[in-house]
């Protein structure tokens, strides 16, 4: 039996890259950690949208997090070292770890900030405003 992708439609021009993001988020794992939220932040001027990621990363610093994007993909990654110098555990329920999370980026989302609040990463991101634009394309006549 042969497989058609969903957007291999041949009326669905140019929509390779999202062929490729969904391609990246199948790929990505499957690993809760940390866990997160995403919000809509309604009425922040002069955005159409707003959007806000937050992680919960308690036990990491500033310097422990990493906020990147890479072609259109959101990534962070927390690195934790485990410090026991001079320390004796009778129940070691915190483990330190390392994480990466990414998040699919559609053209035009812009990272508008970073914080770093109360064990909560929150990361805003901005929606543009998209203007509909109507082009009317001139028919030429053969042979003129």
């Amino acid at each position: 039996m042969t497989r058609f992708p969903a957007l291999s439609n041949p009326l669905l021009l140019g929509f390779e890259d999202i062929e490729q993001a969904v391609g990246r988020l199948s790929k990505a794992t499957g690993d809760g950690y940390p866990p997160y939220n995403i919000e809509r932040i309604v009425g922040v001027e002069p955005f159409a949208e707003v959007l806000r990621i937050t992680l919960a990363v308690a036990g990491f610093e500033e310097e422990n997090l990493d906020v990147t994007v890479e072609e259109n993909e959101l990534v962070i990654r927390g690195r934790q070292q485990d410090d026991q110098a001079g320390r004796v555990f009778l129940h070691r329920g915190i483990a330190a770890r390392q994480f990466q999370r990414s998040f699919v980026l559609a053209d035009g989302i812009e990272v508008l900030s970073a914080r770093l609040e109360a064990g909560l990463l929150s990361i805003d991101l901005a929606k543009p405003q998209v203007e509909r634009t109507v082009r009317k394309i001139a028919i030429s006549r053969r042979g003129s």
